[in-house]
């Protein structure tokens, strides 16, 4: 995806290299079948070779027509290790990048979230870093670095799983939890580092994390780092890391700050496009309904919308914090396994939710777009988009979140009337032709017949089909305490300073009902009133006040008292012969 700022006057390439331009690329654009995204290869003349590749969709089903991991040459533990899991079959990214990867070139992978690309570079990985069984001595030869921490956590699994026949050892580095563990763990040798920025940087400056012997470097979800910019950190770790290594960059926009950036560090990378060349492609296989619904029926609306038969894993997005929580807990209280990921939540209970969801103790997750950044889930059956999104490419890889690997999906957006706008604009911008969304409310008939709802739902969920656990029957995770703030995790991923120890966002209304009563002092309250003085009982101030007070005695008997400035002021006990006030007693308080 070239764009005149990313190549030079004498470059017409994507191919971006550190020491000299390729002089000429080839592309291979393979023949696509009709909704099938393309899958395209570019590679500079400097040795990598050509690839010819079949016609493959990185969203389409597995057939025996894709080669398997065997194939294409992958060792045979790794292979085993996969079986176990039961993937056998290459995908487009991971069909291009292995034996690219495997012979050491750098190399650009340009797909989106859900195509494969975490085997597309843990495979080559894998398939040349040595084990502890063979002689590997515990410093780390190969760093991933992610975006979030619950993508540091699915990569550092997926790759521990592929090369768990070789008791490969992999640890995940994030910020949000103890430092103690991550330490002891280098300490006792690690193969594959996984990590985010900060906690990264941290660990590298107190000497914890050696990273002198890395062979392999990834960067993956390259542009969502630039998003929340990492960019400087990136930067940082790289002067780190020796200057002898392969690089492989993984990201769905190569926007030019990336490009550039790709530029600097790699030699002579080969650009491999696992992708539609259209990014703002909705998949095939993801049915989509929008419905105009009014606010205040939203939550009936999604309870019955949550009924339809046969439901998997269902992912609700939301555009705010705040309302990600509410919907979680309405739909709990409705009787629904429900739970909400978002950024007031501590890393613990962030955890706690995810564990849930993937285990099936609770089938419905409600998060925000940025929580959900990176995630990849697999068997959501359903999406719903409870707020509409900002944009036509937060729709896209919201609703993307359904319907991988062939599986069929349902999408659900509902739209209020203050959305409405911002919907339009969406559907232009993808041609949905549904610019005027049908309004719909919980008991429209169109609602049950199209998505197949029984007339019977209500607003709460029978107990007959409450048979999930829960979120409480997932314990949370002892993190051993919060690890020390820094800038590099300002602002991103961690909960707020009110979160308990056990992860979850503390009430702010709890200081008010535990603040202790102030102390009052022994004397009575002298208090002023701003009154003009009547009669004789005006003075000019008590002694020692210099003057600042006034004191007034009415007709009716009553006492005012003023300042200077008109407001409240206290008075220390006084003595009769201080200086009181007509109306005084003999401590010299006014009564």
């Amino acid at each position: 995806m070239t764009t005149p700022s990313e190549t030079t006057q004498n470059s017409t390439t994507q191919t971006d290299t550190t020491q000299s331009e390729a002089p000429h690329t080839d592309t291979i654009d393979t023949p696509t079948a009709v909704d099938a995204p393309a899958v395209a290869l570019d590679h500079s003349d400097s040795g990598a070779p050509e690839i010819e590749a079949d016609e493959l969709a990185a969203r389409a089903p597995v057939t025996d027509q894709n080669p398997t991991f065997a194939e294409l040459g992958v060792r045979e533990e790794t292979v085993r290790a996969l079986e176990k899991v039961g993937i056998i079959r290459t995908f487009a990214i991971q069909e291009l990048t292995l034996k690219l990867a495997m012979d050491g070139n750098d190399l650009i992978g340009q797909a989106r979230t859900g195509t494969g690309k975490t085997l597309g570079f843990g495979v080559p990985m894998l398939q040349q870093l040595k084990s502890k069984d063979e002689g590997a001595d515990g410093t780390p030869q190969a760093l991933v670095i992610v975006p979030t921490r619950e993508l540091c956590v699915q990569v550092s699994r997926d790759i521990a799983t592929a090369g768990s026949e070789r008791n490969i050892r992999v640890q995940a580095i994030y910020g949000g939890r103890a430092y103690e563990p991550q330490v002891e763990a280098l300490r006792n040798g690690v193969d594959i580092v996984v990590g985010t920025p900060g906690r990264l940087i941290d660990l590298a400056e107190q000497q914890k994390l050696v990273l002198g012997k890395i062979s392999i470097l990834v960067l993956d979800e390259a542009d969502e780092m630039l998003d929340l910019g990492f960019l400087p950190d990136i930067e940082k770790i790289l002067r780190i890391l020796p200057e002898k290594r392969q690089t492989m960059l993984f990201s769905a926009t190569m926007p030019g700050p990336i490009v550039t950036l790709a530029r600097t560090m790699m030699t002579q990378p080969t650009h491999i496009r696992a992708e539609s060349h259209d990014d703002l492609q909705t998949a095939p296989s993801v049915k989509q309904h929008v419905y105009r619904a009014h606010a205040m029926d939203k939550t009936e609306l999604l309870s019955r919308v949550l009924q339809v038969p046969d439901r998997g894993l269902t992912l609700i997005f939301t555009r705010t914090k705040r309302t990600a929580q509410n919907v979680a807990d309405n739909l709990a209280d409705r009787g629904f396994a429900a739970a909400a990921v978002h950024g007031d939540l501590g890393q613990g209970a962030r955890e706690q939710a995810l564990r849930a969801f993937r285990s099936g103790k609770v089938d419905v997750l409600v998060a925000t777009d940025v929580a959900a950044r990176g995630l990849d889930i697999s068997g959501v059956s359903h999406v719903v988009n409870y707020q509409a999104p900002e944009d036509e490419k937060t729709y896209v890889h919201r609703i993307g979140r359904t319907g991988r690997a062939g599986a069929e999906g349902i999408a659900v957006t509902l739209v209020d009337w203050d959305d409405m706008p911002r919907w339009a604009l969406i559907d232009k911008a993808l041609g949905l032709n549904i610019p005027e969304p049908v309004e719909t409310y919980s008991t429209s008939p169109h609602l049950y017949e199209e998505l197949g709802i029984p007339t019977s739902a209500t607003g709460r969920l029978p107990r007959s089909r409450r048979t999930r656990e829960g979120l409480d029957s997932e314990k949370i995770e002892d993190l051993g305490g919060r690890a020390p703030r820094t800038s590099h995790d300002r602002g991103h991923g961690r909960g707020r300073a009110g979160s308990s120890r056990d992860g979850h966002a503390k009430n702010d209304h709890s200081k008010d009902e535990q603040r202790p009563s102030k102390p009052r002092s022994g004397a009575p309250r002298r208090r002023t009133r701003g009154a003009k003085s009547s009669g004789n009982g005006a003075t000019a101030g008590t002694a020692g006040n210099g003057g600042a007070g006034n004191s007034a005695q009415t007709s009716d008997g009553q006492t005012t008292k003023t300042d200077s400035t008109g407001r409240r002021r206290r008075t220390r006990r006084r003595s009769a012969s201080g200086g009181s006030s007509s109306g005084s007693n003999s401590s010299g308080a006014t009564v």
